[in-house]
C-alpha cells in the first residue's frame, strides 16, 4: 500500500500551482503591463511542453532503432511514435495562428522587454534537431557564430553533448545497411533495374527531342535538365561517386543504405516491406513538418516585425526562411522519387525471391 493513501487530486497531479504561476510578463515589471504579452508567454510555454513530448517520443524511437537488430513489431512501435510527433507538429503550426491574433502594434508594446531573449535559445528544440541528425556543418551561423553561443554555458555544454550522440539519421542508415534484400542470390536485381532505367531515360529523352510544342530554346533547357538527372542516376549506380558526394556533404546516407531505401519504396506492396515503408515515410513527414513550421514561423515573423532584426540578433524572417531550406535532415529520402520507375517497368521478381518477401502464412506449402 502506498504511504500516502489520500485521494489524488487533479490540480495537484498536474502541478497547476507551478504551471499557472509561471507566466511573469516583463512589461508588468516596469509598471506598464502589455495585454498580449500573456498570450506570447503562454504560446511559447506550450511550444516547450510539446517539445518535451517530442523528445519523449524521439528517445523511444532512438532506443528501438539503436539495437543490433530491429524486430518488425518494434518498427511498428517506432512508426506509431513518429506519427504522434507529426500530429504534434500540426499543433505547433496551428498555435502560430493563435499567436497571430496579436497585431504588430500589440507586439511592439513589449518587444523591447524581450531583448536579447529569443526562441533561438530553445534548448529543447536544438536537442531535437541534434537527435534527429542535424550537425554543426549543416547549420546556419549567426554573424559567423556557432548556434550554441547564444546559450548559457550550462545549456551550451548540454546541447554540445548531444552532437556526439548517435542520431536517428545514423541509426536509420545502419538499419538500412543491414537490410538483407539488397541482394537476391543469383538474381541480379540492380542490373535488371538499371536496364529498366536506361529504357525509361531513353524514352524520356526522345520525347523532349521530338516534342512538337517545344521550341529550340526550351528544348535546350529541357535537355540540360535531363542530362543533370542522368548524372544523378549515374551516382546511384556508382558507389565511388556516391561516396564523393557524401564527403562533400551533399549526401547523408551511405550507398548501400540508399539502395535499401529505394528497394523498400519500389516494392513497398510486398508484405515484408509494408512497415519499413511506413517508417521511412514517417521520417519524411517529420522533416516536412519542421520545415513547414519554420516556414510558417518565418511568415509570422515577417508579418510582426517586417524587416527588423529578431530579438536574438538574427535577420528575423530571413534567417527562418533560410533555416527552413538548409536544416533538412532526411533530404536523401526526399530525393528517392528521382529514381522511381513505373510499377509496370519494375523487374519481375523470381518466385523464390517473391516468397522471401511474403509472410509464411501466405506462402504455399
Amino acid at each position: 500500500m502506498a504511504a500516502d493513501s489520500s485521494p489524488l487530486y487533479y490540480w495537484d497531479y498536474l502541478q497547476l500551482d507551478r504551471i499557472l504561476d509561471a507566466q511573469k510578463p516583463e512589461s508588468a515589471k516596469r509598471g506598464v503591463p502589455a495585454h498580449d504579452e500573456m498570450l506570447f508567454i503562454v504560446v511559447h510555454q506550450a511550444f516547450e511542453l510539446w517539445f518535451k513530448q517530442i523528445l519523449h517520443e524521439l528517445d523511444a524511437v532512438l532506443k528501438i532503432m539503436g539495437g543490433d537488430t530491429v524486430a518488425e513489431k518494434d518498427v511498428g512501435r517506432a512508426v506509431h511514435a513518429l506519427r504522434r510527433i507529426n500530429e504534434i507538429q500540426r499543433l505547433l503550426i496551428d498555435q502560430l495562428g493563435v499567436l497571430e491574433t496579436m497585431t504588430p502594434l500589440d507586439f511592439l508594446d513589449f518587444r523591447d522587454d524581450l531583448v536579447p531573449a529569443s526562441g533561438f535559445q530553445s534548448v529543447q528544440f536544438r536537442i531535437i534537431e541534434n537527435r534527429l541528425g542535424l550537425r554543426p556543418r549543416h547549420r546556419l551561423k549567426i554573424k559567423g557564430a556557432a548556434y550554441t553561443d547564444v546559450l548559457s554555458t550550462e545549456h551550451g555544454d548540454l546541447v554540445h553533448g548531444t552532437e556526439e550522440e548517435t542520431s536517428l539519421l545514423d541509426h536509420v542508415g545502419q538499419w538500412l545497411e543491414r537490410t538483407p534484400f539488397v541482394s537476391f542470390g543469383d538474381f541480379d536485381f540492380w542490373r535488371a533495374y538499371r536496364g529498366a532505367v536506361d529504357e525509361m531515360l531513353a524514352r524520356d529523352r526522345r520525347i523532349v527531342e521530338t516534342h512538337p510544342n517545344i521550341d529550340a530554346e526550351e528544348r535546350a533547357v529541357q535537355l540540360a535538365r535531363f542530362d543533370e538527372m542522368t548524372t544523378t542516376f549515374t551516382a546511384l549506380f556508382d558507389r565511388g561517386r556516391w561516396e564523393e558526394l557524401q564527403q562533400q556533404g551533399r549526401r547523408r546516407l551511405s550507398h548501400r543504405a540508399i539502395l535499401a531505401a529505394l528497394l523498400i519504396n519500389l516494392y513497398r506492396d510486398e508484405p515484408i516491406f509494408h512497415m519499413p515503408f511506413r517508417f521511412l515515410t514517417g521520417l519524411i513527414d517529420i522533416d516536412e513538418g519542421f520545415t513547414a513550421w519554420r516556414q510558417r514561423h518565418a511568415l509570422m515573423a515577417h508579418r510582426m516585425i517586417g524587416g527588423r532584426i529578431g530579438t536574438g540578433g538574427t535577420s528575423g524572417h530571413g534567417y527562418l526562411e533560410a533555416a527552413a531550406r538548409k536544416h533538412r535532415i532526411f533530404s536523401d529520402l526526399f530525393d528517392l522519387p528521382t529514381y522511381f520507375i513505373p510499377r509496370s517497368a519494375l523487374p519481375e521478381l523470381p518466385s523464390d525471391v517473391r516468397n522471401q518477401l511474403g509472410f509464411r502464412y501466405a506462402q504455399n506449402p
